[in-house]
């Protein structure tokens, strides 16, 4: 009895912190939230007072600070970089134009982050609210930083990183041999010749994680008081959930950690 007694500490409902990116981003862990709600855990959700999907929910509750941009100024540029990855033209045209369309829409990214550190009632309330985990996408990487500063273990849900980034921060083998890069229009089973050409088009992935990531380690090493890295950030993740499937994406490597949901984000049938 006292062995059944003592297990039902372990069934107890938990505090999680969320710190989600916006967009579509946002739909599938509304879903998943929705439920962790229903099963009776205490879900806390950080968002800015301007976004585009993060909305109020009966089954979990969501802190609000300031940001110095509009609703107006936030929509016309996701509508511009969405408009953008959809446009057709060759490998050049289409990487400056992503280029841009990145770096315009990461200022919001960052910014937001900046406003949400520097809101010391905000960080004084999430130091005191004792939260048992994070979960967060790391595409933005305010919750990361977070995660550090709070010494809480971190759910990283996520379709993916620019770069590979999450990958490297797993140390998880990403073959040019037969894992196709983006934009390359490859599949799993390549000759020589587009191999190289695999290879060729994972080159320009590191300016564009540059730019993307880098304000981040500068925010969190300011934030922490210590020197942080992009990698550091990442690797700090306790479990991987990766929103992908491999009937429509090709296999490749995964470590013990990183779990694949692809079908969370399809409609229930």
């Amino acid at each position: 009895v006292l062995l059944l007694l003592s297990l039902l500490g372990l069934a107890a409902a938990g505090k999680l912190l969320v710190v989600p990116a916006d967009g579509s981003h946002w739909l599938s862990m509304q879903e998943v939230l929705d439920v962790l709600g229903q099963k009776g855990h205490e879900v806390v959700v950080i968002a800015p007072e301007v976004t585009i999907r993060v909305k109020p929910s009966k089954n979990f509750v969501v802190k609000r600070y300031s940001v110095p941009y509009t609703q107006e100024e936030l929509k016309k540029e996701f509508q511009a970089f969405f408009h953008v990855s959809f446009e057709e033209g060759s490998f050049l045209e289409r990487f400056f134009k992503l280029y841009e369309g990145i770096k315009r829409v990461t200022k919001f990214g960052v910014t937001s982050c900046e406003q949400l550190l520097q809101n010391k009632e905000l960080i004084r309330y999430l130091e005191e609210s004792k939260f048992d985990a994070i979960l967060t996408d790391p595409v933005i990487l305010c919750g990361a930083i977070l995660a550090k500063h709070l010494s809480l273990p971190s759910v990283y849900f996520l379709r993916g990183i620019p770069c590979g980034l999450d990958l490297d921060a797993n140390r998880c083998p990403k073959p040019i041999s037969y894992v196709p890069r983006g934009f390359t229009q490859l599949t799993d089973r390549m000759s020589f010749l587009q191999r190289v050409k695999n290879l060729l088009h994972d080159i320009p992935n590191i300016f564009l994680c540059d730019f993307a990531f880098q304000p981040y380690s500068k925010l969190a090493s300011e934030f922490l008081k210590q020197e942080v890295t992009v990698a550091d950030l990442l690797h700090q993740a306790s479990i991987w959930l990766l929103r992908l499937e491999f009937v429509l994406d090709y296999p490749r490597p995964l470590m013990p950690n990183i779990i694949p949901i692809g079908g969370v984000n399809c409609a229930h049938k």
